[in-house]
C-alpha cells in the first residue's frame, strides 16, 4: 500500500513531487489547474518533463489528477455542462502528459432534473471525455457523499455508468472513506468492508478500483455531509483502520484529503498518522 496525499502544485505543477518527498508520502494526488477557476493552466513543457524525472528520482508510486469541483456532467444548463466537459478533457490531456495513473473526479448533481435525466447527460460527456484517455491513464469516478440529487453517491449508481459505457476498459472507481461513512456504509466494521467489497467485485470489480481517498469523517454515519476530519480526530477514528487494512485494497495509493493542522492540507504528521494506523490494523 502507498500512502500519501493531495498536495498544491503553485508554482508548477512538478513541485508537487518536492511538497510529497518533504512530507514524507510515496503517491500525490495533484489539481492540473487552479481550483477556483474554469480555464486550464497551460503547463511549460519544461514543467511536464520535471514532474515526470523527479517522480522517478523520489520514487513517488503513484500519482492521480483530481478534476475541478466546479465540473458537474449531469447539469442540466448546458454553459455549465459543456464547461464541465471541456475542463474535464483538459484535465485528462495535463494527466496524460506527466504519465498520471488516474484522473478523479465526481460525477455533479442533476439538480432536481431526476437522476434518469443526469444520468443520459453524464453518459455523453463521459463518452467525450474518455477519449482522450492515453497510456495508462484511466478516468475514475469517486463516490459521492449523497447531498441534493448527486449521482454516485452508491454502488448501484456507479455501477449503472460503468455498465450505460458498456465497461469502457479506461474508466474505473476512486472510494472515499467518509464519503462512504456519510452515504450509510460504516466502513468502521470490519464485516462491513467484506460486504463493500463483496458488492464492489460482483457490480463493478475490483479490478477497476484505482485508488483509495481515506478521510475521516466530521459527520456522522448516514448524514450525506461532506464534512472530513484529520486521521483519529473525526467520528471515524480508529475504525477507519477497518477500511484501510481490507486485504482487497493493499496494493492500492491512499490519498489524503484531510483539512491538515491549520486547514492548508495534510501535512508529514497526517501521513505518519495515516501510515500508524495501517499499521496497527494490518500487524
Amino acid at each position: 500500500m502507498l500512502f500519501g496525499a493531495h498536495v498544491s502544485s503553485a508554482g508548477g505543477i512538478h513541485t508537487a513531487i518536492d511538497r510529497i518527498e518533504q512530507i514524507g508520502g510515496d503517491c500525490v494526488q495533484v489539481f492540473t489547474q487552479s481550483p477556483r477557476m474554469w480555464r486550464p493552466t497551460s503547463h511549460k513543457p519544461e514543467s511536464l518533463d520535471r514532474f515526470r524525472s523527479r517522480r522517478t528520482e523520489a520514487g513517488v508510486g503513484g500519482v492521480v489528477c483530481h478534476a475541478l469541483y466546479l465540473c458537474n456532467l449531469a447539469a442540466p444548463d448546458d454553459e455549465i455542462y459543456e464547461k464541465s466537459i471541456v475542463t474535464l478533457q483538459a484535465t485528462v490531456d495535463a494527466a496524460c502528459a506527466i504519465e498520471a495513473d488516474a484522473v478523479v473526479f465526481h460525477v455533479g448533481s442533476h439538480l432536481g432534473a431526476g437522476f434518469d435525466a443526469g444520468l443520459a447527460r453524464t453518459c455523453a460527456a463521459l463518452e467525450r471525455v474518455l477519449e482522450r484517455c492515453d497510456g495508462d491513464t484511466w478516468l475514475c469516478m469517486e463516490n459521492s457523499a449523497g447531498a441534493g440529487g448527486t449521482i454516485g453517491r452508491s454502488l448501484e449508481e456507479l455501477a449503472t455508468l460503468l455498465d450505460r459505457l458498456g465497461g469502457h476498459p479506461r474508466l474505473g472507481v476512486c472510494l472515499d472513506s467518509c464519503h462512504l461513512y456519510v452515504s450509510g456504509y460504516d466502513v468502521t466494521r470490519p464485516d462491513a468492508v467484506d460486504a463493500l467489497v463483496r458488492q464492489l467485485d460482483a457490480q463493478v470489480g475490483l479490478d477497476r478500483l484505482r485508488a483509495l481517498h481515506v478521510n475521516d469523517s466530521a459527520a456522522p454515519l448516514g448524514s450525506n455531509r461532506d464534512r472530513h476530519a484529520n486521521i483519529g480526530e473525526g467520528l471515524m477514528g480508529e475504525g477507519l483502520g477497518a477500511f484501510l487494512a481490507h486485504p482487497a485494497f493493499q496494493q492500492l495509493g491512499t490519498y489524503l484529503e484531510t483539512p491538515g493542522p491549520n486547514k492548508h492540507g495534510p501535512d508529514a504528521n497526517e501521513v505518519r498518522k495515516l501510515r500508524e494506523l495501517h499499521a496497527r490494523w494490518t500487524d
